[in-house]
């Protein structure tokens, strides 16, 4: 008895046909669609600021008005998170919806994730539920359940537990569908996006198709995707993935903890990969909350550096900007020099550098006429060659996202159904303290051979991303070889001379053998958080490819 789960959406802004492709280009039983982030969440607290009835994803219901009657008809129920800050009122749109289109489409939704009164000046506050209020809705006949802020994962795992009859205890079968959640709640970088080797296979990744999951009885999942659509699954994609986002070992979520260094991965036919062997623990006692608030105010302004003296021409409009800014003294002020010029260049582009100065303060005007008085002043009396990318603004507000944790009996799960009968979810009974896993293992370390200087990426995948201020770089390898020398080469003092902004950070290194992988998690380099913007690579989306491409010494054996 196999469930059929497909993923329909990674992000708020994802693509916008693709639950029509799923629905039309294969089998399926649920159809899950993974709208909410860290940021989305801000996002959807200042759209309600300015109307209390929006905080949804309004994208879902736009897809619906195209697909609901194709889900009716071939009877996929459809679970999303897409209700973001007010499920009840996205649940009752797809209602007025369904009666519209003459569907008899039953709509449930789950709350309590909302802890935003308990948090006083916090613009959104949610604890990430689990996926029981989705079993309870589904064993109750629902047909489209939308949720709040649950774990990305719970879209997979309360489908899976409604149809097997799984108890909150069983932590093996309930691991093995957040792993297999873990991979689709991404959509597309399951499939060949944004992946570290797309080059063997560029002509496949032009349009990756979605991914869908095929989970038994016994928690085991095949990842694939529908015949005839773009992408490809291997174990480097589902490998890649599984490290987005992620720790060390453990993976905790509310229904339970799932042993990453248990998992086993292994081809089973064209684009399948079989996951198999996980291992679940009681979740631990808490529930994690996510709690955005408005920071302040940001403003940038870049100037552009032409030709000769970049280094002097910087150093000029420091001194001049910080006299100018003298009076108004944002609370926060960030410099960085981009060197993106070279000698000689053949387009005036490539002679030019960028010198971005950010300023942040609880107070607009302190960033905003401020800085674009300054900065507009200096154009005839700076740098020879002075121009900016854009005059800066009045000063935008920004977000910052904390994570706190609260006792699952905190917060009232309730499945809300269609009839308008409310279950309670009981929170976990059984919990468990995340204590660290001891480092397994290493293999034997490769014989000592010739080797050249070349960069990681050659042998090396990863991916990276952020979790609150904190970011995650993956890197992974295809063959034990590869293995046995990343290892015990890729230590974290060699990865804080390779990537130098995480010289004076805390960083802790997470092996994971069974996936020949290493799992680097770099404290407090994203600030407080993406909605901060405090670096160029505010979610650390491309961390990891500026790991890859740094050059080492590389066994010629592996090259």
């Amino acid at each position: 008895m196999t469930l059929r789960i497909g993923n329909a959406s990674g992000f708020y802004g994802d693509r916008f046909d693709a639950m029509r492709e799923m629905l039309t280009g294969g089998e399926l039983d649920v159809l899950t669609g993974d709208y909410l982030a860290e940021l989305t969440m801000l996002i959807l607290g200042r759209d309600r600021l300015q109307d209390p009835g929006a905080g949804y994803a309004r994208t879902f219901l736009r897809q619906l008005e195209e697909c609901l009657g194709l889900a009716h008809e071939r009877g996929v129920r459809i679970v999303t998170n897409a209700g973001g800050l007010h499920p009840a009122g996205l649940a009752e749109k797809v209602r007025q919806l369904a009666d519209r289109l003459g569907l008899p489409v039953r709509v449930a939704h789950v709350e309590g994730d909302d802890l935003t009164a308990a948090h006083p000046g916090a613009l959104a506050a949610h604890a990430y539920l689990g996926g029981f209020g989705i079993a309870a809705c589904l064993r109750e006949g629902a047909d489209v359940v939308v949720t709040g802020r649950v774990t990305d994962a719970a879209l997979v795992t309360g489908p899976a537990a409604a149809h097997f009859g799984w108890t909150p205890t069983d932590y093996d079968r309930l691991a093995g569908a957040v792993v297999a959640g873990h991979v689709l709640e991404c959509g597309t970088q399951a499939t060949g996006g944004n992946y570290a080797f797309f080059r063997e296979r560029a002509r496949e990744v032009r349009r990756p198709g979605f991914p869908l999951a095929e989970i038994h009885q016994d928690g085991t999942a095949v990842i694939t995707k529908h015949p005839g659509t773009g992408g490809f699954v291997d174990i480097g994609t589902v490998t890649a993935q599984l490290l987005y986002e992620t720790t060390g070992a453990r993976y905790a979520g509310p229904d339970v903890t799932a042993r990453l260094d248990t998992v086993r991965l292994t081809e089973d036919g064209p684009d399948r990969v079989r996951i198999e062997g996980v291992r679940g623990e009681a979740p631990p006692p808490t529930l994690k909350v996510g709690r955005n608030r408005l920071g302040g105010f940001r403003n940038e302004v870049a100037f552009v550096l032409t030709g000769l003296d970049i280094e002097a021409k910087a150093e000029l409009v420091r001194q001049q900007m910080t006299d100018a800014l003298a009076k108004a003294t944002p609370a926060d002020v960030r410099w960085d020099l981009v060197r993106t010029d070279r000698a000689d260049a053949p387009t005036e582009e490539s002679a030019s550098a960028l010198l971005r100065l950010v300023v942040r303060d609880p107070q607009q005007e302190v960033v905003g006429r401020a800085l674009s008085g300054a900065a507009v002043e200096l154009a005839l009396a700076s740098y020879p060659g002075f121009h900016v990318l854009a005059p800066p603004g009045k000063g935008a507000p920004y977000g910052v996202f904390e994570d706190v944790y609260v006792p699952h009996g905190a917060v009232d799960h309730v499945a809300v159904l269609y009839d308008g009968r409310r279950i309670p979810v009981a929170p976990a009974q059984e919990t468990l303290v995340l204590d660290p896993v001891p480092a397994p293992p290493l293999p034997e370390p490769l014989p000592p051979g010739p080797a050249r200087r070349a960069p990681l990426g050659l042998v090396a995948g990863a991916r990276s991303g952020d979790k609150g201020g904190n970011a995650n770089i993956g890197v992974w390898v295809r063959t034990d070889d590869a293995w046995r020398w990343l290892a015990h080469t890729l230590t974290v003092d060699l990865l804080r001379e390779l990537l130098p902004e995480t010289a004076d950070l805390r960083v802790t290194r997470h092996p994971l053998p069974d996936l020949r992988a290493l799992n680097f998690v770099v404290e407090g380099i994203l600030g407080e958080g993406v909605a901060a913007q405090h670096r160029f690579d505010p979610q650390a989306k491309a961390l990891g490819e500026w790991l890859r491409s740094r050059h080492l010494d590389i066994p010629e054996a592996l090259l």
